[in-house]
């Protein structure tokens, strides 16, 4: 994969009063993911080339990739596909990057979600809401150990944009 023809379209930088390596250690932990990223675990396979997966609360396949960097605990890219093959299929595979870095006593979290193709607004307003609550969840569970309740769904913005495309959509 030319992860060079992948343009980012969504950047968030957020402050974190923690340690690279416990950024890291959520990032990649399935202990940890669980308590910001709606239920679900993270599983990394801590090598390039290894499997990158997402499992819902009930330990379905949500989310599955591969690691494209690994340099902890600066680090982490990986692809992103959501276990949806209509999607996958015609919207591309997606570049999820987290860089991190020590700044003072806080660490600066980067994350980047880039696509081989340009993408409507609408289309990218999932991501556009999800990042922000899913960072800010693991915010707040770095800096008070309690994870952050946001209850949300897919955009209907974005929903109506993919049965536009012909994808089905829940």
């Amino acid at each position: 994969m030319n992860v060079e023809q992948f343009k980012p379209l969504t950047v968030y930088t957020i402050y974190i009063a923690s340690t690279p390596d416990k950024v890291w250690e959520a990032l990649t932990s399935a202990e940890f993911s669980r308590m910001y990223f709606f239920g679900n675990t993270v599983e990394v396979e801590p090598r390039l080339g290894g499997a990158f997966i997402v499992r819902t609360p009930d330990g379905a396949l949500h989310i599955s990739g591969e690691v494209l960097a690994y340099d902890p605990p600066r680090r982490l890219s990986v692809t992103f596909n959501v276990n949806w093959p209509e999607l996958i299929e015609k919207l591309g595979p997606t570049l999820v990057t987290y860089e991190i870095e020590q700044v003072g006593e806080a660490t600066r979290l980067t994350m980047s979600e880039g696509h081989d193709r340009p993408l409507s607004d609408d289309i990218l307003e999932g991501g556009r809401q999800g990042w922000p609550a899913i960072l800010s969840g693991l915010k707040s569970v770095l800096e008070t150990g309690k994870p952050l309740v946001v209850q949300m769904g897919p955009p209907r913005r974005m929903l109506d944009a993919l049965k536009a495309m012909g994808i089905k959509t829940p």
